[in-house]
């Protein structure tokens, strides 16, 4: 078996006023696997990707990342390094054109072939080329998020967190939305995807985490626990 993309061990993040948010969480990831993370909303999924992003400081536990240590680093630093997250809520520079958003992306970059990965993903996102040139604020939600992850993309990652990529989201961008996320993955992209939609995370993913109260409480094969009914009555909306 090959080395994990990325391993925590122990991680603990508490807020300022004292509340814990992850106790103890123990992850990985493994090259070219989808990986995903359920749990009700307040469980700390998405404060878990903001602490790997540099965005929140952990407070102990380890982080390693293509074989480094990657706690305590800044921001750009964990983008250098290859770890990239897709924010929830989009996040676009809404006066910006669609494609100085993407460009963006490739910030940190200093190779020559930017343009040529500007160009292929305006051809893996039509609705992106059609709009290249409108600003970012004028798009739709779905379309914000379809920039979003893009922005993302250009900037090459080792690893991708997508934090609640449908948030929002009409059924029919969902859908749109997930049927890149499939293709990422089929492609071999490593993702670690935390979507208020378990379902629809669980059958796109590989293996999952379920999280509760900042806990891993169970994890596994995702098809395993798509079909569990314990996760099923908690997470998937049975009783």
């Amino acid at each position: 078996m090959s080395a994990p993309a990325i391993e925590l061990r122990a991680l603990t993040h508490a807020y300022a006023d004292g509340s814990v948010a992850l106790r103890g969480v123990d992850l990985s990831v493994l090259p070219g696997e989808a990986v995903a993370i359920v749990g009700a909303n307040g469980a700390g999924k998405s404060t878990l990707l903001r602490t790997l992003a540099g965005l929140v400081a952990a407070r102990a536990g380890e982080v390693r990342f293509d074989g480094a240590a990657l706690r305590g680093a800044p921001p750009d630093a964990i983008v250098r390094a290859g770890l990239v997250m897709v924010p929830e809520g989009r996040q676009v520079f809404p006066e910006l054109s669609v494609i100085d958003n993407l460009r963006l992306g490739a910030y940190l970059r200093r190779d020559a072939e930017v343009q040529a990965d500007v160009d292929a993903l305006l051809l893996r996102f039509p609705v992106l080329s059609e709009r290249s040139a409108q600003r970012a604020g004028l798009l739709s939600g779905g379309e914000q998020q379809m920039l979003a992850l893009a922005r993302g993309l250009i900037a090459r990652p080792k690893l991708l967190l997508l934090d609640e990529p449908s948030l929002g989201l009409a059924p029919k961008r969902v859908d749109e939305l997930y049927q890149i996320v499939t293709q990422l993955r089929d492609e071999g992209k490593t993702l670690l995807l935390v979507d208020q939609f378990a379902r629809l995370a669980l059958a796109l993913a590989d293996r999952a985490y379920v999280m509760a109260t900042g806990r891993i409480v169970k994890h596994g094969q995702a098809a395993e626990l798509l079909a569990d009914p314990a996760v099923e009555a908690a997470y998937l909306g049975k009783a």
